[in-house]
Order: C-alpha cells, then structure tokens, then sequence
C-alpha cells in the first residue's frame, strides 16, 4: 500500500482492450521544453519518509526532453476513451479505491474499508467517468485531472498518443522548476502568507476537510500558480505515476546521467503526492517526495502526465 491509496488485491480480471490506434491519437496538452543538465535529487531538507528512500540526495545529468504543462485532463481522457474504446482496469475490475469523504454511491456498491487504511473504500462502479462513484459524475470537471487510472491505463494512453512516462529523475527535475534544492516547486515555504499554494488536505485528517484551499478533492488542473518552467501542480492535487519500478534503494546504485529505475519490482512510483496529502499523515507533498502501487492500482488521487518521444 502507498501512503496514499491502497493496493489492488491480486485477482484475476478480464484483460482491458488496447487501443486501436498506437500513436496517431490527438495530444492537445501544452509543452514544456525543457534544457536538461546536473540538479540535486532527493530530499536536502529533512523532511525525508525513511523508507521512501529519498536519499542519499545525488547529482543526476538529464537530457533535454518536452513534458506536459499539466497533468492529463478528463476532457483529454475522454477523447482517447472516445476514439478508441479503451476501458481502464477500474472498468474492467469493477471497482476503485475511493476516500471515505468523497464516496457517492449507495452502501450496497460499497466494499468495505482498506486494510490499514479505513478512510479508503473499494467501491463498485467508481471510474475515471464516476469519480467518486455510481452517484457522481464529470459534470463541470473537464479541465480537472483523469483520476482512477492505474500505471497500465497511462501507458495505453501513452501508446495511443504517441508519448511517455517520465522516468522519476526527469519529472523531480521538471517539478523543481529550476530551484536547487527547495522543498515545493515555488521554494521553501509552503504558504504564501495566508495563501494556500498548493490542493492538499486541511483540518483534521481522514475525519474532516475544511478545504481552505477551495477543493475538498481535485482541482482544475491551471489552478495555483506554475513553477519557473511553466509546470502546473507538480505537489498537490493528484499523484502522477512515473514510467520506473520503485526501490527504496535506488538512488545509492543508481546511474549519474538519465536514471530510468531498477530493472524489476512490484510497483511503480508515484511522485507529486495529491489533495489527500496532510502534515500529520502523508507529507509528501515535495518536490523529493517519492510513493509506489501496483501497475494495476487505481484511486480517486492519481493520474500521470506525459513526455514527448526523443
């Protein structure tokens, strides 16, 4: 289980149809262009979570590379379902991993709490079109990010588009904004006054969310304010699923130019933490912040955005 969402059990499904067309699809997302070069990756500032395996912090070289401005949209999601017919592994499945606050659906279509985690339901028919449920739609969330897609759903998206995943070092590059070192993407302090930044969770978690930020779960995608690249919410709002297998110890055996992640595991990483993220549980709201789930995981917090193809 990640800090934030809890795993999919190991049952069989039926497979989910791959999409008809392999990089012909429409990917109307901004770019970034990107330079490249030596930063610091890892947590410089204490903030580290032990077994994420945040450290050492190591300078890593990486190769100019254009990615998203922003996390993929549910209107970008629905082009790629319409044109294709793709279903994600939460259709297939039947079920997704929705928090307890935003349920909508009836006690009947829910599963039960998640071990370890009772603020997480299972619950039937949440998707990326019912978010948070059989009772709920995408009614006025066009421009929020998709969210209930696992790491195989974005890579069926990705082939259709013909782009990526970014490898971990080149989305903590893109999400520093050119900083060294700091914290979040705008620097070190997490409000701007009496501002908030930034979609996480206020109050007192997993009970009660008093959304001073202005979103009790996603955000619209352009909200807040971009880093120095021109990246929108890198932290905060939902996790973004990167293209590596997760290992606590990577980063002490990992290469010093263009790292892509070990060869194997058992979950890929996550990076950007989401509006579920709070002081007192999950701090990874960082730039360095790191988290994991199987391939096949999908939750009400997580989605991805892409990088082009060299």
């Amino acid at each position: 289980m990640s800090c934030c969402a809890p795993a999919r059990p190991a049952v069989p499904a039926a497979p989910a149809p791959r999409p008809e067309r392999s990089g012909n699809g429409d990917h109307r997302i901004e770019q970034v262009a990107l330079p490249g070069g030596v930063f610091r990756m890892g947590d410089a500032s204490g903030d580290r979570n032990p077994l994420d395996g945040e450290g050492p912090v190591h300078d890593v070289r990486i190769a100019p590379f254009a990615i998203d401005a922003t996390s993929v949209t549910n209107a970008d999601w629905a082009a790629f379902a319409s044109a294709t017919g793709y279903l994600t592994e939460a259709e297939t499945y039947g079920y997704s991993a929705v928090f307890h606050l935003a349920v909508a659906a009836d006690p009947a279509d829910i599963v039960g709490p998640a071990a370890g985690a009772p603020w997480w339901f299972g619950v039937r028919g949440a998707d990326w079109r019912h978010p948070g449920g059989p009772r709920s739609g995408l009614e006025g969330l066009d421009d929020h990010p998709v969210v209930h897609v696992s790491w195989n759903d974005a890579l069926a998206y990705c082939a259709w588009a013909g782009r990526r995943l970014p490898t971990e070092a080149e989305w903590e590059y893109a999400s520093r904004g050119g900083i060294d070192g700091a914290r979040y993407p705008w620097g070190n302090e997490l409000m701007d006054g009496d501002r908030w930044r930034v979609n996480i969770f206020q109050g007192r978690f997993p009970a009660a969310n008093t959304a001073e930020d202005g979103f009790a779960t996603t955000a619209p995608v352009r909200t807040f304010a971009p880093n120095g690249f021109g990246l929108w919410q890198t932290v905060g709002n939902v996790w973004e699923w990167c293209s590596d297998w997760f290992e606590p110890g990577y980063y002490a055996v990992s290469p010093a130019a263009d790292p892509a992640g070990p060869e194997g595991g058992q979950a890929r990483v996550l990076r950007g933490g989401s509006y579920l993220c709070h002081s007192s549980y999950c701090n990874r709201y960082r730039n360095a912040a790191r988290s994991s789930n199987t391939p096949d995981s999908s939750m009400g917090n997580a989605g991805f955005r892409t990088v082009a193809l060299a």
